[in-house]
């Protein structure tokens, strides 16, 4: 399979009152397209930190990212927020959906801001996938953590994204509210051949991914 995404000599560290602290050093990775890719570790591992410069909502400290052959560091700001639109869908594990948008509104924005020719339509299309079409009219508040789930996995899939990241999707829901968001986010990875990093502590879910990618103190180790 031909790579989607890969890392050179990847690190970041940040600077504190005690002096440098090194999060990520020297990781490299190569995800193909349409892959299942697991991300585990312990807490402060590193996951959290890694997901953010993969999805060019943070720079790195040392090496390289390439998105579909494009570097990553030369990018503007303005440059890396439209590939970050076109290219990547980020499901949070606190949902991050807009308390004063409704579901609809919520899945449209993404579609809006990209110029999509009939965003409401295709947010009425996605909700129902997610099977949410008698709930797009709600708030947030008004939605159980499931539902915020299923309104925030409709979001990242709005512009049919190539890479989709995944922080601890199920983190906030109870075990079965879980599951079915698992397997919702496996059934959009195959119809649509979204290439999914899954940063997950669950091992059985780690389990039914093609491969895991496993960091220790900001190191890859072998799995």
């Amino acid at each position: 399979m031909q790579a989607l995404l890969h890392t050179r000599g990847l690190g970041k560290t940040v600077y504190t009152a005690d002096g440098p602290l090194r999060l990520l050093e020297d990781i490299n990775i190569e995800l193909a397209r349409g892959e299942r890719v697991g991300l585990v570790g312990a807490s402060g591992s590193g996951k959290t930190t890694l997901l953010s410069l993969l999805a060019a909502l943070d720079t790195p400290t040392e090496g390289e990212i390439l998105l579909d052959g494009q570097a990553l560091g030369p990018l503007s700001e303005d440059e890396r927020t439209a590939l970050r639109g076109r290219m990547i869908g980020f499901v949070f594990q606190s949902f991050m959906l807009l308390p004063g948008l409704t579901a609809q509104e919520n899945v449209e924005l993404p579609l809006r801001l990209g110029g999509h020719p009939t965003p409401s339509a295709r947010a009425r299309d996605l909700l129902a996938t997610v099977g949410l079409a008698h709930r797009m009219h709600h708030y947030p508040a008004q939605l159980s953590g499931g539902e915020q789930q299923r309104v925030a996995i409709a979001r990242a899939f709005a512009l049919e994204p190539p890479l989709l990241l995944a922080d601890e999707p199920t983190g906030n829901l109870d075990q079965a509210t879980g599951a079915r968001i698992i397997e919702l986010l496996f059934e959009l990875n195959r119809e649509r051949g979204a290439t999914l990093l899954l940063v997950t502590h669950d091992p059985a879910l780690a389990g039914r991914c093609d491969r895991l990618l496993r960091l220790d103190q900001g190191r890859l180790r072998p799995s």
